[in-house]
This record gives C-alpha cells, structure tokens and sequence, in this order.
C-alpha cells in the first residue's frame, strides 16, 4: 500500500505503484510514472517523468523539468529513470528537447549532491556522477563510467564505459573507453585499471589494451596510423575494437595526446 504523506501534491494523471513511498512537501506533476518500490523522501520535485523500480529520489531533487534550451517549444519530452537509482539532494534532470525525445539515466546508477543531467543526456547503467558534475545537452555517457565531483563537460560529447575522469574536470572532446582523465580541458593518463579488474577483464585483455594505450598516445603516430599500427600488431580484442570504433565514430575528436596548459600545448 502508498505511503503518502499529507502535505504532498500529486498531479490527476500521475500513475503511481501500489507500495510507493512519498515524503513531506513532494511535487508530482503531470505526466509522471512511478514503478514499484520507489521511495521519493521529500520536497522533490517531478513532472514529466517515468522513474523505475527501486529507485530512491532524496530531498530537492528535480526531475523532468523545462530543458535549457532556447529552441525548446513546449512539444512533449519526458525524462526515463532506470531501477535501482539513487538521485541525491540537489540533482536536476531535465526533459528533452524535440518532440519525442527522452533525458535517459540508466539502471542503478548514483548521481550524487548537485548533479546536473542537461536535456536529451543518455546515461547508461551503473554509471556514477560525483557532487556537482555538470553534463551538457546530448552528452552520452558509458556503462559504468564514473566522473568525478564538480567536472563539466561540453554539449554533445560521449564519455567512454568504465572511464573515470577526476574532479575539477572539464573536457569538450569524447573520453575515451577504460581511459583515465584530468584535467582542464581535461587529457588522458592511462587506463582504468582498477575498474577492469573489478568487472573481470582478464590480464591478457588488459596487457593488450595496455599496448594498444601506447600506441594511441605515441608522438610517432597521428591517431589514424596509430589504429593502423594497433591493427598490424595486436591481437585486437573486443575491448580494443571498440576503442577504435568509439574513436572513428567521433564527431568532436577524443582527447588522447597529454597536454600541458589549456592553451592546448603538447607535453614534453
């Protein structure tokens, strides 16, 4: 049975599951799907919006609203959360942009205090965005990536699986697959390790996504020789085939080389 408390608000088309949990002071607008086993603790804000099961939406939290985009004209959107999410205090979600369109944040995924997912994101499973992250319009980010707290990042670019990039981020190029990143703008210094073995990926694997790592950041190579000399010489795993591919498919350019400023210089 619903907890409601009695000073929530909920919308005449709201569709709400029969254990769902909504604490003091909650908004729910219009438009809005609760599945099973959500527990909303308070003065959140919904519209708009379907939020899977399991999922727990904490205090202030704003889900679904208006995009900030200036081309928006009121066509319906909507925004989709997975199962097993939990959305922090503070976290903003916005609806897309362009009739049709969905904000996607994927199943059990952890957006900590502040996150901000822009209009038409598609965040995929498992991902965590720490405090403050700040996620342009369009910007897709990878199964189980995880960014660190008050990075920002540009419209329009991906963020590769199992990723991790540092806090006080800022990148405006994709990121690579399994890469590790810092910096502003941000630049690639090495692999994720940690997370590949934490998901199995087995030494060999790794070795060859080690060697293939090198090649890629070689200052003999520009990036398509180095995928030519990746495909030459290593016995390229699925892992690595898709690093190539994410790279290929790149509309904005993937950060590889390491820089030394923000001017964009090369290190020495």
């Amino acid at each position: 049975m619903n907890s409601i408390h009695n000073t929530a608000i909920i919308h005449k088309s709201a569709q709400i599951a029969e254990d769902v949990q909504i604490g003091p002071n909650v908004i729910i607008g219009e438009n809005v799907k609760i599945a099973s086993g959500v527990k909303i603790i308070a003065s959140a804000y919904l519209e708009f919006c379907e939020i899977g099961e399991k999922t727990t939406i904490s205090p202030f939290a704003t889900i679904g609203t208006e995009p900030q985009d200036l081309g928006y004209k009121n066509e319906p959107t909507k925004v989709v959360v997975g199962k097993n999410c939990l959305i922090r205090e503070n976290v903003t979600i916005n609806r897309a942009s362009g009739e049709g369109n969905i904000t996607v944040v994927g199943n059990k995924c952890m957006l900590m205090t502040g996150a901000h997912v822009a209009h038409n994101c598609n965040i995929a499973d498992e991902v965590i965005m720490a405090n403050l992250v700040t996620l342009g319009g369009h910007v897709h980010v990878g199964f189980a990536a995880f960014v660190g707290g008050m990075s920002v990042f540009h419209q329009n670019i991906r963020i590769g699986e199992m990723s991790i990039t540092s806090g006080f981020s800022a990148a405006r190029q994709d990121i690579l697959p399994y890469s590790k990143c810092d910096g502003r703008p941000v630049s690639m210094v090495g692999l994720n390790v940690v997370a590949l073995k934490r998901r199995g990926v087995s030494l060999e694997d790794r070795t060859i996504m080690s060697n293939a790592y090198k090649i890629l950041i070689s200052p003999e190579f520009n990036t398509s020789q180095a995928i030519e000399e990746i495909n030459n010489t290593l016995p390229v795993n699925d892992y690595v085939q898709k690093m190539i591919k994410f790279i290929q498919t790149s509309k904005r350019g993937v950060t590889l080389k390491r820089i030394k400023n923000g001017l964009g210089q090369m290190e020495d």
